[in-house]
């Protein structure tokens, strides 16, 4: 296949990028930085330097791929979200034969859509009728690129993100790292998490069976939930921290970092044969930390901890 990867410097994208390089498949990979692109270069990724929020830049190259991948992330998701679906829309009904097999674009979405409960159990199918504020657009843009009528439209949708560089979790570690593991929220709630390895495994089976499981919505987590003590505790003992901390919820960002989704993921398994296989955050904690600190030692900057942001 030929994959074209949007944000393939990013925490979501790098893996998948590599993933599908290593499946054997041709990726060429967008970023904005002349030294990410050589990067890419590096891992056999063919790098295209253009701005995402830019579709003029790059979408001259969607009329010969087959599959398309959005990883993009960032303050701007909300905006470019559509937009880059709408560029890529544009482009295949305009520069792809009508008798040509439409072409796969793979949505990254992410479990919060699943809204914050403790008590009921949730699947790919489940209705997504009380989402977390802060992402509450993700839903009507799902609806949006599984209905779209140019492309061949799947979500997948990432729960809580942990190894490398650790992705939302890095305030945290970069906490435990000065001494103190701070957390929103209060006790009790549970986590459904995934590696991004495992994630990136399962981009590559979906995007080798596009043309059979379009339209469908995959949730992407492991099959058991972690307690948020037991993740804290952990990296208290792990690190030498002090702590934990728990911070006021006080934020839409925060919310979102601190709600519970019991979550019983299905279609990938069943549909794809898709296992993750990593061990979980609780217990790789020792491992994955000492990716972060790794990975944070090699980076100009590492972002702010939870309690610097209090």
């Amino acid at each position: 296949m030929k994959v074209l990867v949007l944000g393939a410097s990013g925490f979501i994208g790098l893996p998948v990028a590599q993933a599908l390089v290593r499946a054997g498949h041709s990726v060429y990979g967008v970023t904005r930085s002349a030294m990410k692109a050589k990067q890419l270069a590096a891992e056999e990724i063919i790098p295209i330097v253009a701005e995402v929020s830019k579709p003029d830049t790059w979408v001259n190259h969607v009329a010969n791929m087959d599959v398309v991948v959005d990883a993009v992330g960032g303050m701007e998701i909300k905006t470019l979200s559509n937009a880059m679906l709408s560029a890529v829309s544009q482009a295949a009904k305009a520069h792809r034969p009508s008798v040509a097999p439409k072409l796969s674009y793979i949505y990254s979405s992410g479990t919060w859509v699943h809204g914050d409960s403790r008590s009921e159990v949730v699947t790919d199918t489940t209705p997504t009728t009380k989402p977390m504020p802060l992402v509450a657009w993700r839903v009507e843009q799902e609806n949006r690129v599984i209905s779209d009528p140019n492309v061949n439209g799947i979500v997948i949708r990432p729960a809580l993100l942990y190894g490398r560089s650790g992705s939302l979790l890095a305030p945290l570690f970069k906490g435990a790292a000065e001494g103190k593991v701070a957390w929103p929220g209060t006790p009790g709630g549970r986590y459904a998490l995934i590696h991004c390895d495992d994630l990136a495994d399962l981009y590559v089976r979906v995007a080798e069976n596009s043309q059979l499981v379009g339209g469908k919505i995959f949730d992407a987590a492991n099959d058991f939930t972690e307690s948020q003590e037991d993740v804290l505790n952990k990296l208290v003992e792990v690190s030498g921290a002090k702590g934990p901390e728990w911070l006021p919820a006080d934020n839409p960002y925060y919310q979102a970092l601190s709600s519970t989704a019991l979550l019983r993921p299905y279609l990938a398994r069943a549909l794809l044969g898709w296992q993750p296989r990593k061990p979980g955050l609780v217990d790789g904690m020792a491992t994955y930390f000492a990716a972060w600190k790794a990975t944070s030692d090699t980076n100009e900057s590492t972002g702010r901890s939870f309690t610097e942001h209090k």
